[in-house]
């Protein structure tokens, strides 16, 4: 039976979940490159939803979350031909069609993620090929394996929301396109800053927001679960932002706003795989080391790796989604408000790591295959004469900001 308190909030999740990606993530991205690469990135973002929702309804879906296989599902959904307007998701109080677009904005999100890995030097027809192969090769197996009964499922290993399906994926994914592709003219010392960080921030508070679907939307009904969802995923984001904040102020002198939101999204990404299984004390102390590790992570990738990876994909999701899942069954045990592990703490430490490391490298293998086709076929990087003048102009024949003289 269709339960309409339950269906009334996952359509208000689904709703949270795209917001997410367009305008939030575009926003996000938007801000922080320079002012003549700011189409690109919103235009890159927008398209990424929108070819990633096709997919998903010719085969994303059903390869996804039908069938019994342990690799991959069957074709049974194709088209969503079986869905009827009455169906009911199996084992589920809502309707198939609402179950269907609330993991469809999962779907459009997590290769629109990658996008921050390469603005400011990528060819567009590289983005579309890229991001549709790799929703289908990458995204949709590693989604059957955790949440449509596949092989990691199995063996018990715990995503919540997306930590790996999501934020591993996308994290390792974009270092490889980053390196693969080269960094941008001047990096590392002659980047320039971001150029509107108040939109950075607009973007970033979205996000926040939306999150609330993401997470509380993944509990699939509205009870108790997705009340504990809701508080654990504020507080993670709140602690890593001060967190953040607090080592920016120690280390440079002086706390920034893009620093304090880039830890808001640590803090997110971290408590992602976590939100259905830890309570507000684990979440507060998953937060403050979230705002640290990735601190790290973001520097090391830049100055250790030298990987221009330009808006910390792998540094703040792919390591706070990593970090999230492998802290998840201690952190179970904080506090108040847990639940119940599927093994005891040695056997679900295990399963969270063979998913995180299986997946990374699929992730990694797949990823630099796809990158080779798009390569050999439209080409990866635009000239550095289209790089000089920006996206904007050279790839799309617009500008973002008109100046009266």
């Amino acid at each position: 039976m269709i339960d309409s308190g339950n269906t009334a909030w996952m359509i208000s999740a689904t709703g949270l979940v795209l917001l997410m990606t367009i305008p939030a993530l575009g926003l996000f991205y938007a801000g922080l490159v320079q002012a003549k690469n700011i189409l690109s990135v919103l235009v890159q973002c927008f398209a990424v939803a929108c070819l990633s929702s096709l997919l998903w309804f010719v085969a994303g879906y059903s390869l996804a979350f039908t069938g019994n296989g342990a690799w991959i599902g069957d074709t049974g959904a194709f088209l969503l031909a079986h869905l009827g307007r009455a169906a009911v998701h199996p084992g589920l109080s809502i309707p198939e069609t609402v179950f269907v677009m609330f993991q469809m904005t999962f779907a459009a999100i997590t290769p629109a993620l990658i996008v921050g890995a390469y603005v400011e030097r990528i060819r567009f027809g590289a983005v579309l090929l890229i991001s549709g192969l790799w929703l289908m090769i990458v995204y949709v197996p590693v989604t059957h394996w955790v949440w449509g009964g596949g092989w990691l499922a199995a063996r018990g290993t715990i995503d919540f929301a997306g930590g790996i399906v999501v934020h591993v994926t996308a994290g390792v994914s974009a270092l490889v396109i980053a390196a693969m592709l080269g960094p941008r003219h001047d990096f590392p010392h002659g980047i320039r800053p971001p150029h509107a960080p108040w939109m950075v921030m607009v973007g970033a508070s979205l996000l926040w927001v939306g999150w609330f679907g993401f997470n509380a939307g993944s509990a699939l009904s509205a009870g108790a679960d997705a009340g504990m969802a809701m508080l654990v995923t504020h507080l993670s984001a709140a602690t890593a932002t001060i967190t953040w904040m607090a080592i920016e102020w120690l280390r440079f002198g002086k706390p920034s706003l893009v620093g304090a939101v880039t830890g808001t999204i640590a803090g997110l990404a971290a408590i992602t795989p976590a939100a259905g299984v830890v309570g507000p004390l684990a979440a507060v102390l998953l937060g403050a080391l979230a705002g640290g590790v990735c601190f790290i992570a973001v520097l090391m990738v830049k100055q250790v790796v030298r990987v221009d990876d330009a808006l910390d994909v792998l540094g703040v999701h792919g390591v706070g989604g990593a970090l999230g899942t492998l802290l998840l069954p201690v952190l179970s045990i904080v506090g108040t408000g847990g639940a119940p592990l599927a093994h005891d703490m040695a056997g679900q430490f295990a399963a969270q790591a063979i998913g995180v490391v299986s997946v990374g490298l699929w992730s990694a293998v797949a990823t630099f295959v796809i990158t080779k086709v798009a390569a050999m076929t439209v080409g990866l990087r635009i000239d550095p004469e289209a790089e000089t003048i920006g996206l904007d102009f050279a790839a799309h024949g617009e500008t973002g900001y008109h100046v009266m003289r």
